[in-house]
């Protein structure tokens, strides 16, 4: 999503998007691959050399809460999301050898789980499922 689009989506939500949101956004954006937390503080900190972990984490906070960002957790790792809408659930295809990833748009439950939880009366908060593999161009 172009930062413009998150922008407009936080000025159409009534949500602050400081100067250091917009910077770690624009150093994901940027990534041609995942990125952690520690890089983001290393690029960060060519901008503002105050920067300090917490400046970073918070916008990571802020960035995951409004659907901007998506965590990659077993790389432990972001990437900006490609759908502007709201997500109860994201899916990705993780790269093990290149760690490329795509976030595929499955936004519904497949039924078997769903009705899994209903049965329970789980209350589910939200979903993720990354399935790990080789991309086509790893596997030549």
């Amino acid at each position: 999503m172009p930062l413009k689009d998150i922008k407009k989506g936080c000025e159409a939500k009534g949500l602050r998007l400081t100067t250091s949101r917009q910077d770690v956004y624009e150093i994901i954006e940027k990534s041609d691959k995942p990125i952690g937390a520690y890089e983001i503080l290393e690029k960060l900190s060519l901008i503002h050399s105050a920067s300090k972990p917490p400046t970073v984490y918070r916008a990571l906070d802020f960035l995951i809460k409004h659907n901007f960002i998506h965590r990659i957790e077993s790389l432990n790792a972001y990437i900006v999301c490609e759908e502007d809408h709201a997500h109860h659930g994201s899916q990705f295809i993780v790269c093990d050898k290149c760690t490329r990833v795509e976030e595929i748009h499955l936004c519904h439950l497949p039924k078997e789980i769903d009705s899994r939880l209903s049965d329970t009366k789980f209350q589910m908060l939200y979903w993720n499922t990354e399935i790990h593999g080789l991309c086509q161009a790893c596997q030549k």
